[in-house]
């Protein structure tokens, strides 16, 4: 009987063991998220500083030398392509306003959606609609440095499902102006951001996956 039940035991022992060594950890996760970071910042030859040097810069980064700064509080990174026309968001004020962004996929390096050009995409129980007509409108709020915000509508809201803007969509507006552009020469503000998971939508978070964004920011009229 012994005889039997020790090659038993150790059969049983080893497909435990193997099936303990398919689970992937969420620390596991989370280092294939940073490989995909760090893969995508050597492609694309960004130089990354910190937040002493950013602040040092006078808030901006150096587009020719492809700087992006790194916020130790979130991991988030930040790159402000143009700083915009106008001011800061007013304190204690609800204020809304207008993006257009393409959302890529760090894991995969795809774009998943995006309302900055044309395309067409297929939506259940919407059909198939024109992207670029979905420009995302959201109501933010700033009290001090935290801002917060939701969207009304738009392509965000319509491929996620969801009123909760991420909050790495958030960081940049603490550094750059969101006026108008009602007179000739006034820019508009773009960012390019790599957001980890957690600053991200519930779709990052939950997969624990980063995503790439270039994202315009404009008051509404």
């Amino acid at each position: 009987m012994k005889r039997v039940l020790y090659p038993m035991l150790l059969l049983i022992a080893l497909l435990m063991m193997a099936g303990c060594e398919d689970v992937e950890t969420y620390a596991d996760m989370k280092e294939k998220e940073q490989d995909a970071i760090n893969r995508f910042i050597s492609s694309q030859r960004i130089s990354v500083i910190d937040e002493g040097t950013f602040n040092a810069q006078g808030q901006t980064t150096d587009v020719a030398a492809n700087q992006f700064v790194r916020f130790s509080r979130t991991g988030v990174y930040m790159q402000i392509v143009r700083k915009g026309s106008g001011e800061k968001l007013e304190e204690n004020k609800n204020v809304v306003l207008l993006s257009r962004f393409m959302e890529k996929n760090m894991m995969t390096d795809s774009v998943v959606i995006r309302n900055d050009r044309r395309a067409y995409i297929t939506l259940a129980g919407v059909g198939t609609i024109d992207v670029s007509q979905y420009i995302d409108k959201m109501n933010v709020r700033r009290t001090g440095t935290t801002i917060t915000a939701s969207f009304i509508e738009g392509m965000m809201y319509q491929y996620h499902g969801s009123t909760t803007v991420p909050a790495g969509w958030l960081v940049p507006l603490n550094y750059i102006n969101v006026g108008y552009t009602e007179n000739e020469g006034d820019e508009i503000a773009k960012v390019r951001l790599i957001v980890p998971h957690s600053q991200g939508t519930a779709d990052a978070s939950s997969s624990v996956t980063p995503y790439y964004y270039e994202i315009t920011y404009q008051r509404s009229l």
